[in-house]
């Protein structure tokens, strides 16, 4: 897990072809930001501010699980795949996962971690550094007990991968802008200021990541 702090600018870049593939669920999407940046669109958005000439693929889907995204993660990413470009893969998910239908997580914890390492051993062997954003709670007790568990697990998995992973749980849950937010919402999704303190979180990490392996 990588803690937020403090960050310093990248160096410009005149040759670097940056291509970010966004993969998860309705927070990935930036569902109830009216400005439609959601989190993935803040930290894009610091990136280019900082010189690096980048295209980003927001495809977050609403309701979608770690089993969907697993399902067609190799599709979106070859179809965006371009020779002699930097190619990364962000994936977030895991609330829909911990949702309850007919008595039943509609994934169980078990499948969903298996389904994580899976994400991950596929982009290594595609040649895709990953970055992972955990889950953030939503208005929903039952559900974030679970996600609260997958958080953990999650770490284990990414640290065992050597790829970054971002807590945001804890933070977020204890962050009254986010939590407001969710709940005056719909109950799992934030307003613009709570996508804005997601990302400030991920944004050390993330600006990290973004600036190795030049």
């Amino acid at each position: 897990m990588v803690a937020p702090g403090t960050f310093d600018d990248l160096p410009v870049s005149s040759t670097r072809d940056l291509r970010v593939v966004a993969l998860g669920d309705s927070v990935v999407a930036g569902v109830g930001d009216p400005d439609c940046r959601g989190w993935f669109g803040r930290l894009v958005a610091a990136v280019g501010r900082r010189g690096v000439p980048t295209t980003a693929y927001n495809l977050g889907i609403r309701r979608n699980t770690s089993s969907d995204v697993l399902a067609r993660w190799e599709r979106e990413t070859g179809a965006r795949r371009a020779p002699g470009c930097d190619e990364r893969l962000v994936l977030s998910f895991g609330v829909n996962d911990g949702v309850e239908e007919d008595g039943r997580c509609r994934v169980e914890p078990d499948v969903t971690v298996a389904n994580l390492t899976r994400l991950l051993a596929g982009a290594e062997a595609a040649g895709l550094p990953a970055f992972v954003v955990g889950p953030p709670p939503i208005a929903d007790a039952a559900v974030n007990r679970r996600v609260r568990d997958l958080t953990a697990r999650f770490l284990g998995v990414c640290d065992a991968a050597g790829v970054p992973f971002v807590d945001v749980f804890d933070a977020l849950s204890a962050d009254e802008v986010w939590t407001t937010g969710v709940r005056d919402g719909d109950g799992a999704h934030p307003g613009a200021d709570g996508y804005d303190r997601l990302a400030r979180l991920a944004m050390p990490a993330w600006l990290s990541w973004i600036g190795a392996a030049r």
